[in-house]
């Protein structure tokens, strides 16, 4: 007798959950391979064509799919309707608060940018009420457009340079010199305050991280599905794409690649140890090799794109000091980063932050480091690249965490009170 026989009755799949499941799978399928017809979809899911009619109509009514036209001549058998993924009614929130700035970004559930502001702000010199309440407005803001567009938000989900705990929790952020903040609670309530309470969920994470999911998503290298992220701000944050999944961490406090030890003899770092691999290359860093003290380079109520555009200028110009200062910092680079390349072998090197909006001066010493200290040959296959999505990667990141909640079960959106037809 099979031992593995048992007596005890077998229980009926759950088929609520089997239909949130296939209702999923037809969602996430619209969205990778574009318009197809009820029969192209059941054809490529594996589902019967009375099951994908029956999941496509409720998404129609949920308004995450739209009907469009009919397939053209030449089709087999009856030409069908076209269904295509639609979502313009839902959107999803990504906030960013860094040390110089607060950034929100909506995106619909097709990508499309609905609301975009940064606002610079001295996050450091403030009390921490100071900077939530200011990022509560800031994501008020942004629901207010969403409301005004008739979208309805999926969630909000709030990047921070630090370590985050599951709770939502910023157990340390160094350079916003932070400890035990609970970023999600503080937020909530400040929201409830402005709008009521909200009826979706508010998560936070590590900004790097969220930076890294940005770019897989919807960057310059999507898809890539063996990347490292790095993004240069006050701090340095790297996020690890790795066979298309982000390195989150036991813990999920993975994204801290600033504080690898690069100078036992270097300066001290916002963490409280000395030499770590962001005080050669963040932007502090950066900002004094190339700039005395009084120079506006670091004014922290300017707009920090406008600070970079001087740096840039005045390497243009061929100054000196701002050529000598890139030059080093694209050699530091390349000695932290090829110790990620060593570990982790990826396809690409992924640059954002300030060092995508400076990449031209940087990436010739960087490449010679990196050739110098990588073991592989050719460096592993590995070419370095320049985001294109430059400060608002981990805003869209987050926009992007928000919505995977939709696609992953598209029954959280409510069905409509009346179809849209267009």
């Amino acid at each position: 007798m099979d031992s593995s026989f048992s007596l005890k009755p077998v229980r009926p799949a759950d088929q609520a959950a089997v239909r949130r499941s296939n209702l999923a799978l037809v969602l996430r399928h619209l969205r990778d391979a574009g318009p197809r017809s009820r029969a192209a979809i059941a054809a490529d899911t594996g589902l019967n064509k009375g099951t994908v009619s029956s999941l496509v109509a409720e998404l129609v009514e949920r308004g995450l799919a739209r009907e469009g036209e009919r397939e053209r001549a030449g089709a087999v058998g009856r030409p069908g309707t076209i269904v295509e993924l639609d979502g313009r009614g839902v959107g999803g929130i990504g906030v960013e608060i860094n040390v110089d700035y607060l950034t929100a970004l909506a995106l619909d559930l097709t990508g499309t940018v609905l609301f975009e502001q940064r606002v610079a702000l001295d996050v450091q010199a403030l009390p921490v009420a100071k900077v939530l309440d200011a990022g509560a407005e800031l994501t008020a803001r942004a629901l207010r457009e969403c409301r005004r567009l008739g979208v309805v938000p999926a969630g909000v989900t709030i990047g921070v340079p630090a370590l985050v705990d599951e709770s939502g929790t910023v157990a340390f952020a160094p350079n916003l010199h932070w400890t035990d903040v609970s970023v999600v609670r503080g937020i909530t309530e400040r929201l409830t305050r402005r709008l009521g309470p909200p009826s979706f969920p508010i998560r936070t994470a590590n900004d790097a991280n969220l930076g890294a999911l940005g770019e897989y998503a919807m960057g310059s290298v999507a898809g890539t599905a063996d990347l490292v992220y790095l993004t240069g701000e006050i701090g340095v944050g790297g996020g690890v794409i790795s066979g298309g999944r982000l390195l989150g961490g036991a813990e999920g406090f993975s994204g801290e690649v600033g504080h690898i030890q690069v100078d036992p003899a270097g300066r001290v770092c916002g963490c409280g140890r000395r030499g770590c691999w962001e005080t050669l290359v963040g932007l502090a860093g950066m900002l004094r090799l190339a700039a005395s003290p009084a120079d506006p380079v670091h004014d922290p109520s300017l707009d920090l794109e406008q600070r970079l555009d001087m740096i840039r200028r005045r390497a243009e110009l061929k100054d000196k000091r701002t050529l000598d200062a890139l030059a080093q910092v694209g050699t530091g680079l390349g000695v932290g980063a090829a110790v990620l390349v060593n570990v982790f072998n990826p396809r690409v090197v992924l640059l954002g932050g300030y060092f995508a909006q400076l990449g031209p001066y940087l990436l010739a010493p960087m490449l010679a480091e990196l050739e110098a200290r990588v073991i592989a040959p050719r460096i592993g296959g590995c070419r370095i690249e320049l985001s294109w999505l430059g400060f608002s990667a981990a805003s869209r990141g987050g926009a992007h965490v928000a919505l995977q909640a939709v696609f992953d079960d598209p029954a959280l959106v409510p069905v409509r009170p009346e179809r849209d037809s267009g």
